[in-house]
């Protein structure tokens, strides 16, 4: 029996069993990707890359989908041309109960504080 082929867009995820909590923490200590996570968990599906509008270059935009995919927190796959992006937030909540729903109030809370704050004391 032969393995199925694979495509040479096919992009590499962790196995549920390799996510670790490093490095989910280590992919969500950053604001941008910590931003990205947010607007994946508030999205009723998958969102394409050209859907998030990043204060940052196309590079740099790529290397944080790298870095949340290779972690296991998002899966990416291609679908035409688009690359779509889902988070993988029932894998993560049977591996880390309660982490990502704690993260993301922290987060919410931190930028409602962040955006209320008085001019320079942010």
């Amino acid at each position: 029996m032969s393995s199925p082929a694979v495509s040479s867009r096919d992009l590499p995820h962790p196995a549920r069993d390799e996510i670790r909590l490093q490095g989910v923490l280590h992919a969500l200590s950053d604001p941008m990707r910590l931003r990205i996570v947010r607007e994946l968990a508030g999205a009723r599906g998958e969102l394409s890359c050209s859907d998030f509008e990043l204060p940052v270059t196309k590079s740099t935009t790529t290397h944080h989908f790298r870095v949340l995919r290779e972690s296991g927190v998002i899966r990416q796959v291609y679908r035409g041309t688009a690359k779509m992006n889902g988070l993988r937030r029932d894998e993560l909540d049977e591996l880390f109960p309660g982490l990502m729903g704690a993260l993301l109030d922290a987060a919410a809370r931190q930028a409602v504080r962040v955006t209320d704050a008085p001019a320079g004391r942010a």
